[in-house]
This record gives C-alpha cells, structure tokens and sequence, in this order.
C-alpha cells in the first residue's frame, strides 16, 4: 500500500502536462442549460472527480469530452486532440465506462471480451494475451461462460470495467460507475482505479457519494450546469467561508431546535447524535454563539470546532447560489 501511494505521488509530480481541458464549455437542449461554461484543466495520471446530484450536468459533460456529444458553445481537448473535430480519433485513444450497463447482454463474458477486442482492432496475439490479462485481473474466470444479463451488478462492474481498459487507454472516463454496487464492491472497484492511477493512467469519474470524491486527488463540484468549485479536497475544505462545528449532544433534536433559532447559523446538519454546525467565517465568536445558545436551552453538549468534510464543501457552496442560475 505504501509502495503504491508513492508511486501515485511520484506520477502526480511528473505529470506537468495537462491532458484533459475545456474553456467555457457549454450545452443546451432547447432551453434547458444542462452545462454552462465549464472550465477544466485536469493534469495526466490523476482522479480526477466530478461531484453533483442527479441532474447537475456530470453526464452530459463527460460525453462532450468523449466526443460523444458536441458542445453548444466553448472547446476542449483531450490528450490534445479538439473533442469536435477529432471526436472519431479520440474514441479509440479513450475509455469510456457509462453509467448503465452497456454491454450486450446476451453474450457471454468470454464473447464480450473478445468482440470489444476486435472493435479496437487489437492484433490476434495481442487479444489473447489481453483477455486472458483482464479475465485474472478482474477475477472473471469463474463467469466465462455466464450471459452478461445475469450478471450480479458487482460482476457486471468488473466486466464493464475491464472492457473500458481492453486497449490500454491513457485516459479513462467512469460515469457513475458505482451507483449500481453494493459498499464491498465500491471499495474493490476503487483498489482498481488506484492501481490503474499508479500505472499512470489518467481518471476522470462522475459521483455523487461524498466518501468516493474524497478518494479523488481533485475534484470539481457541479450544481445546476455550473462548476461551482474545483481543487483538492484539502483545498477545497480551506477555501470555504464557512466555519464548522461538530456538536454531540445527548438530545441532538433538542439542540438542533435551539440552534435553528440563531439567524447567524447558516447549516445544521444532523448525523445520529452529532449535528454539524456551518457558520460563516464573519461571524465572530461562533463557538461561544453555538455553546451559549445550547447552554440556555438547557442542552448538555460537547462542541469543538473541525475541518470542513466535503458534504460541509457542497453545502456551502451549493446553497449559496440562487435557483436556476445555470439558466
């Protein structure tokens, strides 16, 4: 594990080119804005994540640097090939894992393996040596034979993954690659995208649970179409203007009642026994606010002021922007 780290380091000092890049990148549907003038700059063998709910234009973005879907307005370029002009040339050059299972479900794992293989034109030997790699890699041994629709949603993962990587990608997009997966095969799937990093591969993948874009060397977060803020999730957490504060109260719902009182409390997050607290960072004295309006609600609690977590991150810069925005 620490020799894997370091590697990820290692590759992340070297990595001084930036691979994937987009100015103002946007995309309409009629009138709806699903991106609206994005920028990325994303270094070479990096994760590099894209953070929203459903609907903040995650998708729709990584289709655009695909070169699946051309852009309403703006430019982008990965491994320095334009996403318009060059779109069919960099389909081969890319990986690209989509958020449903697209694979044919009718064919094996062993078929689907070795069609794909010939999608990408791989020599004969080269095919070989390829599956064979990935079958024992992505412990698919036992599923060889198995139609890929019967498949359980961590197997079908594996397979979807392995298939993205057949012809060796520098550059790999995952679209919410785990939405479908249970917690074990979220963290399995993540030892594989942190070897692929060591390896030197360059990452981009689309989330919406916290614990995921933490793993991320950097991130960018999107609300409504519009990247409302990027960086490392240190940086992200120092960036905020928001302080916060973790209280653990012996009768949480009591203390949050109380707390909602206060107009200089801009957050109030419950999580079991413990509410996180987000005041902004003008508010002076925030600790002795928090401490003495439980204090005089008669609520027995022990309050310490803590590093930002990223749901503290998209909560404070998400709520803070005003509806539609985007638009």
């Amino acid at each position: 594990m620490v020799c894997r780290c370091r590697q990820i380091l290692n590759n992340m000092k070297a990595a001084n080119d930036i691979v994937i890049s987009a100015t103002g990148l946007s995309r309409r549907f009629g009138s709806l804005v699903a991106v609206n003038n994005v920028d990325l700059q994303i270094p070479a063998g990096t994760i590099y994540g894209f953070l929203g709910p459903n609907g903040s234009g995650k998708s729709t973005t990584i289709r655009m640097l695909c070169g699946l879907l051309t852009p309403s307005a703006g430019s982008a370029t990965v491994m320095g090939l334009d996403t318009r002009k060059q779109s069919e040339v960099l389909k081969q050059k890319i990986g690209y894992m989509t958020q449903r299972f697209s694979l044919f479900e009718d064919l094996t794992v062993a078929e689907n393996l070795r069609f794909i293989s010939e999608v990408y034109a791989l020599s004969r030997k080269r095919r070989k040596t390829r599956v064979a790699q990935l079958i024992e890699e992505f412990n698919l041994s036992k599923q060889l034979k198995q139609r890929a629709g019967t498949l359980s949603g961590g197997q079908k993962q594996r397979l979807a993954l392995a298939v993205a990587i057949l012809h060796d990608p520098q550059i790999l997009f995952l679209d919410e690659p785990t939405s479908a997966v249970d917690p074990k095969n979220r963290r399995d799937f993540w030892e594989i995208l942190f070897d692929l990093a060591a390896q030197g591969t360059t990452i981009l993948v689309s989330t919406h649970y916290m614990d995921e874009a933490a793993r991320c060397h950097s991130l960018a977060i999107l609300d409504q179409g519009v990247k409302v803020a990027d960086g490392s999730p240190m940086q992200l957490g120092e960036s905020i203007s928001l302080n916060v504060f973790e209280v653990v109260a012996e009768d949480p719902n009591k203390a949050r009642i109380s707390l909602a009182q206060q107009q200089a409390i801009s957050s109030i997050t419950q999580l079991g026994v413990s509410l996180r607290v987000l005041i902004p960072k003008d508010v002076e004295g925030g600790l002795q606010l928090v401490t003495s309006t439980l204090a005089h609600a008669g609520v027995h609690a022990e309050v310490e002021k803590v590093f930002p977590d990223l749901e503290d991150v998209f909560v404070a810069v998400t709520e803070s922007r005003p509806e539609g925005i985007a638009a």
